[in-house]
């Protein structure tokens, strides 16, 4: 088994006073939050950050402090087994529009009653409940 680590970040936007959080589809058509692979001696947080501005196009966001959890699967590849292990961070973006990578068929923002019924995983999904609750509690509605 092969223990593989990716990081990734819960990216929401306030607008006209709703929340919205970034989907990206992935190319087996999950729809997932921006993530990828840990690369060298990269921090958790720095993987988070590169990949945001890699899978989304955005620059101005911030990880929100006192929030990361983590979500694991295992999987098949090349003959491989996997056992992947994510670690999710929230941040909030300070720009409106994303661009889409190579990466991803299709992204959109959406509310969280929309973003729960369209993450596919279990984990992801799990996670993002926490992640709303923890933005209510500390940053406001």
């Amino acid at each position: 088994m092969i223990e593989a680590t990716s990081a990734g970040a819960i990216l929401f936007r306030d607008t006209r006073g709703r929340r919205e959080y970034l989907l990206l589809k992935s190319r087996p058509g999950d729809w997932e939050f921006p993530k990828g692979g840990v690369e060298g001696d990269e921090e958790l947080q720095q993987t988070a950050i590169r990949e945001v501005k890699e899978e989304a196009g955005i620059e101005d966001f911030r990880l929100l402090d006192g929030f990361r959890e983590e979500y694991d699967y295992v999987f098949e590849a090349g003959g491989d087994t996997i056992h992947k292990t994510v670690h999710l961070f929230v941040a909030k973006s300070f720009e409106a529009s994303a661009e889409l990578s190579e990466e991803h068929r299709d992204m959109q923002w959406r509310d969280y009653e929309q973003a729960v019924n369209t993450i596919t995983q279990d984990g992801p999904r799990d996670i993002l409940e926490e992640a709303d609750e923890f933005i209510d509690e500390n940053y406001g509605k």
